[in-house]
């Protein structure tokens, strides 16, 4: 028999019906308390040799309709080794998944799945580590956790990096990024991390948003809010997660910022810079630009010829994390976008961009923070 389930960590689909392996009807979940959909995460049982049509049916109602492009989706027996499925299209206003498991259960995602539990095994390891700690700044709107890692100790010298990441739950490859960043920066053999803890103290949250990320949402908290539109004035009741945070950095200090998403249109690797801010310096900008070079240095993946438009953002600008904290504290202060779909300048036919890939760009990024420190951020 037939089955399709959602009922578990980042589960999200709507069945409308289930009755021929052949012609399996779906529908997009939206977000618990608004109406962006996109995100997909479910369990088909009972299909193993059949052939499966998927059709997704309101999928031209989706938060980027663009993002269907070429996108393919990811499927998983285990849970840990995901693969792209080829045969998927999108056509006349539906994503349709055309695919024969081989066994009798099978995951599907829109991404990767990144799960609250090896989440808080992450934290787990990071407190075990002598070069971090994990500490609680409060809680999320559903009475979760939100724990920041600081790696160093403050001494004279030392100057403060803020790096977070998944404001958007549905972006997992945000927290793989985090992942591989932390390993990395807690590594004692490593040098470039042993420099790095040298010259600052990093604060890292890994998930700004677990409530959204466990509830299987897309892009908002438990309370409906975008938390990478709140960042100007948060609201402590609707929005915690930023309204804490933020205190928090306003009391260390930010020397270097980083906000870790993914984008569903663009099959790039890029980083969304701090040009439009008002009050945006000339030292400001040759900070930045060598940051970027480093970047596009050390890691093949990344790119700077595709990008987010002059403009974009328009009146929201300053409600955006990376752009209120290049104008509160006229740091270096970048968004980096990561693909849903495969990097379009280096492919791998098999599992796109995943979670493997992001932990890769995570430890990359070492090599860009620790050229800032160096030369201290100044034009």
């Amino acid at each position: 028999m037939l089955k399709i389930s959602s009922s578990f960590d980042s589960g999200a689909i709507e069945v409308v019906r289930l009755d021929d392996p052949a012609d399996i009807r779906l529908r997009l979940r939206k977000d618990n308390a608004a109406d962006f959909h996109q995100w997909f995460h479910f369990r088909l049982m009972g299909a193993a040799g059949k052939p499966v049509r998927m059709v997704f049916e309101n999928a031209a109602g989706a938060a980027y309709p663009d993002g269907w492009r070429d996108y393919r989706c990811v499927a998983s027996y285990d849970r840990q080794n995901w693969f792209r499925i080829a045969g998927t299209r999108y056509e006349d206003g539906q994503l349709i998944v055309e695919h024969t498991p081989e066994r009798d259960s099978l995951y599907y995602a829109y991404f990767e799945p990144y799960s609250h539990e090896r989440h808080l095994d992450l934290l787990a390891r990071v407190e075990l580590s002598p070069y971090a700690r994990v500490r609680n700044l409060g809680s999320t709107v559903d009475g979760r956790d939100l724990d920041v890692v600081t790696v160093g100790r403050d001494a004279p010298g030392r100057v403060p990096v803020w790096i977070i990441a998944r404001q958007h739950p549905g972006e997992t490859m945000a927290e793989w990024f985090v992942e591989g960043l932390l390993e990395r920066l807690l590594d004692n053999a490593d040098p470039v991390a042993r420099k790095v803890r040298e010259h600052a103290v990093l604060h890292i949250v890994p998930n700004m948003n677990p409530d959204g990320a466990v509830r299987g949402n897309l892009r908002t908290n438990a309370a409906g809010r975008n938390l990478n539109r709140e960042w100007r004035a948060p609201d402590p009741v609707a929005s915690p997660e930023v309204f804490l945070v933020r205190a928090e950095m306003e009391r260390t200090g930010c020397a270097l910022f980083l906000d870790i998403h993914g984008d569903e249109s663009l099959p790039y690797v890029f980083f969304s810079t701090a040009e439009e801010v008002p009050g945006f310096t000339a030292a400001a900008a040759a900070a930045q630009a060598r940051f970027v070079e480093t970047l596009l240095m050390v890691s093949p993946d990344f790119q700077t010829q595709e990008g987010y438009k002059p403009g974009r953002f328009g009146e929201e600008l300053l409600t955006l994390a990376s752009k209120w904290v290049a104008n509160q504290f006229g740091c270096v202060s970048l968004t980096l976008e990561m693909p849903f779909k495969d990097n379009i300048i280096l492919p791998d036919g098999h599992v796109g961009w995943n979670g493997a890939r992001s932990k890769r760009l995570g430890a990359a990024m070492l090599d860009p923070i620790l050229r800032h420190l160096r030369e201290g951020g100044e034009g």
